[in-house]
């Protein structure tokens, strides 16, 4: 995995940290701004954010905090990333409607390390300010339920976290549980013990945290007070959720999640996603999504916007997979749309057995290859007319595939104008 290379422009070391944050519209919520402001343009300090382990993987969305986080380690301050392997055990309760599944610490575990690849892909793991990994199951495991409801316990009151977004919904349908109340508490505790073991002074995540974070904030100052310690020690902020112009979630599609490992969503499928996006979010998905200065943004939004949105797509693809994934990845598009179709050789790619030829259906090649999500999208595409293989339109739902199809030494299937997906026989 090649290096991050990109680092503040002289533009931007001619201002704080933190006003650049706010250019950039990083900053959402904060537990006191002014504070906030200094621990972002003082001295180096320690932040962190949190992690569940929930998946093995993180869409785009999940990973726009890391993003943020880039510009803080490259300022001197401490990154430390929590891998909650206990708090995953009980589930963020925030926004749903029904419990979340129950995972086994077999299932987390195994997650970890995927994890620990895409923090990689976004922040530095070596050198001279490397990232901290932690886990909250470490001192949860033996913790005594006794002292820590003692402890702990004793500064939440039910009522105001009933009135928390982060238990809303489960109230509304009727079924929040005792198991999933004790997810506030668990991930408050986080920070303080963050801070007495690191001196970490700073918590960040999404906005849909807030309560979770403002409740580890309020408990580390009551914990401090009753010390006789500085309550402002803990300061958090938000940033806010990954939106597009329509205002939904950046990160997924009708095909599923837009993850940032590329053995489950390539490069490629990845750069047409954000070029995809409509013109009104090149803007915005320019200032969080990339480094390129703001000035810029402005000049390249002034002219023409199929060039400001591959630029936008590749900056986001290098940001995230590196340079010579993201040149591939442009190279494809360019190939692919050049003259009416033009070379294939990067285009996403599936292998076909050619002993299991006979019979096989085109449509669920397809969906296989996930140009379709489902049989019933499949039929609505085929019958708009917008499904070619080789430049033949699809006219049937039942057309098999046959070795004629590979004449080429491979087999095009295309959706649209822009979906394409290789066929190869093996």
């Amino acid at each position: 995995m090649e290096k991050k290379e990109e680092k503040f422009t002289e533009f931007e070391e001619k201002k704080g940290l933190f006003e650049i944050l706010k250019e950039r519209g990083y900053i959402y919520q904060t537990t006191n701004e002014e504070e906030v402001k200094k621990l972002c343009n003082g001295k180096p300090m320690t932040i962190y954010l949190g992690i569940d382990p929930t998946a093995d993987s993180l869409h785009i969305g999940h990973c726009f905090p890391l993003i943020i986080l880039r510009y803080f380690q490259e300022a001197g301050h401490k990154i430390i990333i929590l891998l909650g392997g206990a708090t995953a055990m009980i589930g963020d309760p925030t926004g749903k409607r029904d419990m979340r599944k129950m995972v086994t610490s077999e299932f987390i575990n195994s997650n970890l390390g995927e994890i620990k690849k895409i923090v990689g892909n976004f922040l530095q793991l070596e050198g001279d300010n490397p990232v901290t990994f932690v886990n909250n199951y470490d001192w949860f495991k033996d913790m005594n339920y006794v002292g820590f409801m003692r402890e702990i316990g004793v500064h939440f009151n039910v009522n105001t976290m009933l009135a928390t977004d982060a238990y809303k919904t489960r109230l509304e349908e009727g079924g929040l549980t005792f198991f999933e109340m004790g997810y506030m508490l668990m991930q408050a505790y986080d920070f303080v013990h963050l801070n007495e073991k690191y001196g970490c002074r700073m918590q960040m995540g999404g906005s849909d945290q807030w309560a979770n974070i403002l409740a580890g904030a309020n408990l580390g100052r009551k914990l401090s007070i009753a010390q006789g310690k500085d309550a402002e020690t803990f300061q958090a902020f938000t940033c806010p959720l990954l939106l597009n112009a329509e205002g939904k979630k950046m990160g997924k599609t009708e095909k599923g999640a837009i993850w940032v490992l590329k053995n489950k969503t390539s490069p490629y499928e990845f750069y047409q996603y954000f070029y995809n996006q409509s013109d009104a979010s090149v803007e915005h998905l320019f200032k969080v999504l990339t480094r390129v200065p703001i000035d810029e943004i402005k000049l390249l939004l002034n002219g023409d916007i199929r060039i400001a949105k591959q630029k936008m797509a590749y900056e986001v693809t290098k940001f995230v997979h590196g340079k010579e994934e993201a040149d591939n990845a442009l190279l494809t598009s360019q190939n692919l749309f050049a003259n009416g179709g033009g070379e294939i050789d990067n285009a996403p790619t599936l292998k076909i057995d050619k002993n299991s030829l006979k019979e096989k259906l085109l449509i669920d090649v397809a969906i296989n290859g996930k140009i379709f999500s489902s049989k019933s999208e499949a039929r609505r595409i085929i019958e708009q007319g917008g499904l070619s293989l080789n430049g033949e339109k699809v006219n049937s739902f039942n057309q098999l595939l046959n070795e004629k199809d590979f004449d080429k030494g491979y087999a095009l299937i295309k959706k649209g104008k822009k979906q394409f997906l290789k066929l190869i026989l093996s």
